[in-house]
């Protein structure tokens, strides 16, 4: 796992991006999402979720990217700001083990500089492989949507699971945009 470094994602790795996140759209639940989006739609999305959060890739020495992870608001009020949703999509058949490890590790230390305090993970009832991902990590179920999302000719349900990041202050210290963060300390 040496040869694999973690970095800010660019607007310029959309088509490696959609390239990991394609198949999930088109063979799986774990994504509500029916269609494809276009590399200049998943542009837009990397672009956008860098003005707060970090948007995070696993990328080889030879350029390839493995995978990548995100937070995004929970909620758009304002006094959700202390809580994000993480998300982490790995490459099919990624041939080295741990990046999903290796990338939600940064995006949490990344998060805790941004004094993020609640973490929260909505997961395709029946992924028990990010379930166990996320209880690795600390997250707990928190509760079930029954039957929110269909696709594929069934409805889904959906678990929540959650993680105290940073212990919550009164008050909270203000959010710090992952735009603002020192390159040093992303």
């Amino acid at each position: 796992m040496t040869n694999l470094f973690i970095r800010p994602a660019t607007s310029l790795d959309a088509a490696k991006l959609l390239a990991i996140y394609a198949p999930y759209v088109e063979k799986t639940t774990i994504t509500f999402e029916y269609t494809v989006p276009t590399v200049a739609e998943f542009s837009q999305r990397v672009q956008q979720t860098l003005e707060k959060y970090p948007y995070l890739v696993a990328e080889t020495k030879d350029g390839d990217l493995l995978g990548y992870a995100y937070a995004g608001a929970y909620n758009k009020r304002a006094a959700y700001d202390w809580a994000v949703e993480t998300t982490v999509y790995v490459k099919e058949n990624c041939p080295i083990k741990g990046v999903g490890t290796q990338l939600y590790q940064a995006l949490e230390q990344t998060l805790a500089r941004q004094h993020v305090v609640q973490l929260l993970a909505c997961i395709t009832a029946g992924n028990q492989r990010s379930e166990q991902f996320h209880q690795k990590f600390g997250y707990q179920y928190v509760g079930k949507y029954a039957k929110v999302g269909f696709k594929f000719d069934r409805w889904c349900d959906v678990v929540w699971m959650q993680k105290t990041l940073n212990e919550p202050t009164i008050p909270p210290q203000p959010i710090i945009p992952f735009s603002t963060l020192d390159e040093q300390t992303r």
